[in-house]
């Protein structure tokens, strides 16, 4: 029993010799396995109990090994945890970051299309003596509707699948609740546009989002024309295109808000024409709602009908961007795909 206990003391000795040297995690497995593993001195040890004859002498045995061995485990799992700390501190240090230096990088950022066609907008219809007026997503009934000729019981409300709020507003369908705002504060003669975001409930599709861009354009002043409409259409959309030959159609279409309202349709730049998705394959996009400003509409904004009239434009903003950059597909706009979006840096 004698050279048992002296055994294992200079076991345990040779162990706390060997763990003065362990600086690391990699150093405490290898410590692990030579001083507690199933192949270790230490099992070798209990095997001795079995050869022993008096049950005084293995239960002292048993004793002196298992106290051997808390205490190598003990000392262990303390180290094991002063190595961890010391492995978190230094990998603290070494990917720390100092968000005072300046940031140096290839992967430079963009404008989303959307914004690089809104800008250009804004562009030009400021250079066509236009001034930017803009309102609030979160609008009332009124002023989306009512004020531009569409009442509660007016069958186009069904035209535009709202957003109703649970705080009695709606999220606006369009940027036209900006010239009934507009109309209420100033006087004629009037050149304003409103770009914005709008929001609509409709099925998700190439060409369709709930989300989407436009900017609203309205002229009031006297002896305003169609053709006055048409000039100003065709010299937005040439400079936005930066090509002459953009092909324009005029189509009659409803809209409470203008009479005689228009559909007008650009050829589909991404087809040339020839009929695509993008374009429902007719090769035409419709692309700005128009027409004559209604009278009711000059009345709700205290202007009289008979002294002033105008027209009014919306174009979607998202289209164009579409059309400019022959974008196929709506969804990839509002997509986060940085693959998509490095293209326009």
């Amino acid at each position: 029993m004698k050279k048992l206990k002296e055994e294992l003391e200079l076991f345990f000795k040779e162990f706390e010799d060997d763990i003065k040297n362990v600086d690391s995690l990699e150093k405490l497995k290898d410590v692990e396995i030579k001083y507690s593993g199933k192949r270790s001195k230490l099992h070798s040890f209990l095997k001795l109990i079995g050869d022993l004859k008096k049950p005084e002498e293995k239960k002292e045995a048993g004793f002196l090994i298992n106290r051997t061995k808390s205490e190598i485990e003990k000392k262990l799992k303390v180290l094991k945890e002063s190595c961890e700390k010391k492995e978190i501190e230094k990998r603290l240090k070494q990917q720390s970051i100092d968000f005072t230096k300046p940031v140096f990088s290839e992967n430079k950022g963009s404008l989303h299309p959307i914004t690089f066609i809104k800008r250009d907008v804004e562009r030009i219809l400021t250079g066509m003596s236009f001034s930017l007026v803009t309102g609030p997503e979160m609008e009332t009934e009124y002023y989306n509707f009512e004020a531009l000729n569409i009442p509660p019981t007016h069958p186009a409300r069904d035209m535009q699948d709202t957003f109703f709020l649970l705080n009695g507003m709606i999220l606006r369908t369009h940027t036209s609740s900006c010239q009934s705002r507009t109309l209420e504060k100033h006087k004629p003669p009037l050149r304003i546009f409103a770009p914005g975001k709008c929001f609509r409930y409709e099925s998700i599709d190439a060409s369709h989002e709930t989300a989407f861009y436009q900017v609203e354009g309205l002229v009031v002043d006297q002896n305003i024309t169609i053709a006055n409409l048409i000039g100003t259409m065709k010299t937005l959309l040439s400079e936005i295109f930066q090509r002459e030959d953009i092909d324009v159609r005029l189509r009659p279409g409803y809209f409470p808000f203008v009479e005689p309202g228009f559909e007008l349709d650009i050829k589909c730049i991404i087809c040339n024409g020839k009929g695509c998705s993008t374009c429902k394959h007719s090769g035409w996009l419709e692309l700005v709602p128009c027409g004559m400003v209604h009278p009711n509409v000059l009345k709700y904004g205290g202007i009289d009908p008979e002294k002033y009239n105008g027209f009014a434009f919306g174009l979607g903003l998202t289209r164009l961007a579409m059309m400019r950059y022959k974008i196929n597909d709506i969804r990839l706009l509002n997509s986060g795909d940085l693959r998509i979006l490095k293209q326009f840096r």
